[in-house]
């Protein structure tokens, strides 16, 4: 009997699950293969403790950013962005300025394969200047401190994401108003919430569905 070949799409999902539940074991062999070559044991009750204080924030973390990303990048791009990580910084940028380029739609197996190659290559250089910086980081270190470069450096990020965002929001600026106006407000009041960037992600996008949704009802979209 002839074996079905599979979909393009449960491709994906098959070599994605393999590949990410063998990412979790390698990542957790670390920290068994350090205990072993320096014969350190586990000390159960602070790894519990641990486990407890800082396990929940992660799992909500997990789960809104896999109900945000996904549709933003397709299954192959979101399996491999959660593996190499820097999704909000880069991952997402990447893919979702390669879908604006070739004018794909991710939901789409076009949109899919454009996502993902995004996300790989953005990831291979990424690598690729790791090791640079970990090859050159001794000479390159009092140039990287010079007080000339501060400024430029504390200014990538606004950069990266206000080119990137200018695309987008002058589209539909109507809808763009009102979680702008949220976020610039709360980092305003509270400058240190960079750390739960993730959960705020989802929160922007829930106000921009409800602001479209007010928008539309009123014949203003």
């Amino acid at each position: 009997m002839k074996k079905q070949q599979l979909s393009y799409i449960d491709s994906v999902h098959r070599d994605g699950r393999i590949w990410n539940l063998s990412m979790v074991v390698i990542l957790m062999l670390f920290p068994v293969a350090v205990g072993l070559i320096f014969h350190a044991g586990l000390d159960w009750r602070g790894f519990a403790l641990g486990m407890l204080s800082t396990a929940p924030m992660y799992w909500a973390v997990g789960v809104i950013e896999t109900f945000t990303y996904v549709p933003m990048l397709g299954a192959g791009g979101s399996y491999l962005a959660f593996v190499t990580g820097n999704i909000t910084n880069l991952k997402a940028p990447a893919a979702l300025n390669a879908l604006e380029l070739v004018g794909a739609d991710v939901k789409t197996e076009e949109g899919e394969i454009v996502s993902t190659i995004a996300i790989a290559v953005s990831s291979i250089v990424t690598t690729l200047i790791i090791v640079l910086g970990v090859v050159l980081i001794t000479p390159l270190t009092p140039v990287l401190n010079s007080p000339v470069l501060a400024p430029a450096f504390d200014q990538i990020l606004p950069a990266l994401f206000g080119g990137l965002g200018v695309v987008y929001i002058a589209r539909n600026w109507k809808i763009a108003v009102a979680p702008v106006a949220l976020m610039l407000i709360l980092f305003i009041a509270i400058p240190n919430l960079g750390s739960v960037v993730g959960i705020l992600v989802p929160v922007g996008v829930l106000v921009a569905l409800g602001v479209s949704r007010i928008l539309y009802k009123k014949g203003l979209l």
